[in-house]
C-alpha cells in the first residue's frame, strides 16, 4: 500500500512538475523554477517519510544525512535546469556543435546525478540496514525518473 501511495504522491508532483516547466517561456523563469523546485523537494520528502519505516533513532540519523544529499543534489539539478533554459531559448537556432555540446553537457549532468548517488550509498547504508538503504535509494531514483519525464514531455525535440 506504501508504494500506492508513493505513486499518486509522485503523479501530484509530476503535474506540479508540468505546470512549473512551462515557466520556460516566461521572463520570470529563474524565479518560477525556485518556487517550483522547493515544493518539489518538498513533496519529495514527504513521499520519502510516507513511505520509510524508521525507527526513532534510524530517523535522527537518516534526515540530516537526507539534508545534505539534497542540497547537492539541487546543485546538480541547478546545471540541468540552466542547460534547459538554455535549451529552450535557442533549441530552433543552434548549430550542430551547440546541439552537441548540450547532449554532452546533459551527459554530464546525469552522470554526476549517478556519482552523486553511489557517493551517498555508503553514508546511508552506515545508518540504515541494506533493504531501507536501496528503498530509500528506489523512492529517490522514481522520483527522478518522473520529474525528467514531466521535463522531457515540455522541452521540445530539435529539428535537424
Amino acid at each position: 500500500m506504501r508504494i500506492k501511495s508513493l505513486i499518486v504522491a509522485a503523479v501530484v508532483a509530476g503535474v506540479w512538475s508540468m505546470s512549473g516547466i512551462r515557466a520556460l517561456a516566461q521572463d520570470s523563469f529563474d524565479e518560477d523554477v525556485k518556487l517550483f523546485r522547493k515544493d518539489v523537494r518538498s513533496q519529495k520528502k514527504q513521499i520519502i517519510a510516507a513511505n520509510m519505516d524508521l525507527t526513532d533513532e534510524e530517523a535522527q540519523q537518516f534526515w540530516p544525512i537526507y539534508d545534505r544529499y539534497t542540497a547537492e543534489l539541487a546543485e546538480l539539478w541547478d546545471a540541468k535546469f540552466a542547460l534547459l533554459k538554455e535549451y529552450a531559448q535557442d533549441y530552433t537556432t543552434m548549430s550542430n556543435e551547440q546541439a552537441e555540446s548540450y547532449i554532452k553537457g546533459r551527459a554530464d549532468v546525469e552522470e554526476s546525478i549517478m556519482q552523486l548517488r553511489l557517493k551517498y550509498l555508503p553514508i546511508f547504508r552506515k545508518v540504515l540496514p541494506g533493504k531501507s538503504t536501496a528503498l530509500f535509494f528506489q523512492i529517490d531514483w522514481r522520483l527522478s525518473l518522473i520529474l525528467d519525464l514531466q521535463l522531457a514531455s515540455q522541452i521540445p525535440l530539435i529539428q535537424p
